[in-house]
């Protein structure tokens, strides 16, 4: 059996049985968010990701932030500057307002990437992956770090996943150069037991919450 069909064999499986384990968390969070901003959808009101071979899709994510965020950010004059600042750090923001107190505690512990088990399930991703990007991250940070062109089209040879070596290896705190640099070695050097190692790091990096923001 080639490696391929074996990855998604076991992505389906883990999907199924992850969402299974997950759902009492899931359907505590769902009822925290609305609880806290009723009128806000659940899952985050974000454009599509950047997925394999450039095929854009709709990551699902509990909302972390308040409604409409991504929007707000580029079009309400006061968070002009944090949108600089959004640009200009590698599309990262280590103190920013949108932030919800439930979403301050769902992105610290990686709750929020939880019903990407229904990208998954549905093959836009698997468990294991570079990071899915936004189209507009990508182009702005290509422009930014001109050497990362060839690395980009290498990570996105393969479907963007859940967890991957970035994730594990301090998050927020990489650069885009760093970052892209990881998620192209990993399309690069795909195996089994690639995916493995991954994998058994991911509960920590979940649990101790570092590089999270």
């Amino acid at each position: 059996m080639s490696y391929s069909r074996l990855k998604r064999i076991m992505d389906v499986f883990l999907a199924l049985a992850l969402g299974t384990l997950f759902s009492p968390v899931c359907l505590l969070t769902a009822l925290a968010i609305k609880i806290e901003s009723p009128k806000g959808p659940v899952f985050a009101d974000t454009p599509k990701r950047v997925g394999k071979n450039g095929r854009l899709f709709y990551a699902f994510k509990f909302r972390s932030m308040i409604p409409n965020a991504h929007h707000i950010l580029r079009t309400d004059p006061k968070y002009r500057k944090l949108y600089r600042q959004l640009r200009q750090n590698s599309f990262k923001l280590f103190a920013d307002p949108r932030i919800t107190r439930v979403g301050k505690f769902i992105r610290k512990y990686s709750i929020d990437e939880i019903p990407q088990l229904l990208n998954v399930f549905m093959g836009d991703m698997s468990l294991i992956g570079p990071r899915p990007y936004y189209d507009e991250e990508l182009k702005n940070q290509q422009k930014k770090y001109p050497r990362t062109r060839e690395l980009v089209k290498l990570a996105l040879s393969v479907r963007p996943g859940i967890t991957g070596q970035w994730q594990v290896s301090g998050r927020s705190k990489i650069n885009f150069d760093k970052r892209i640099e990881m998620d192209a070695h990993y399309a690069s050097h795909i195996s089994l037991w690639y995916d493995l190692k991954i994998l058994i790091k991911t509960p920590l990096a979940m649990l101790s919450g570092e590089g999270a923001y």
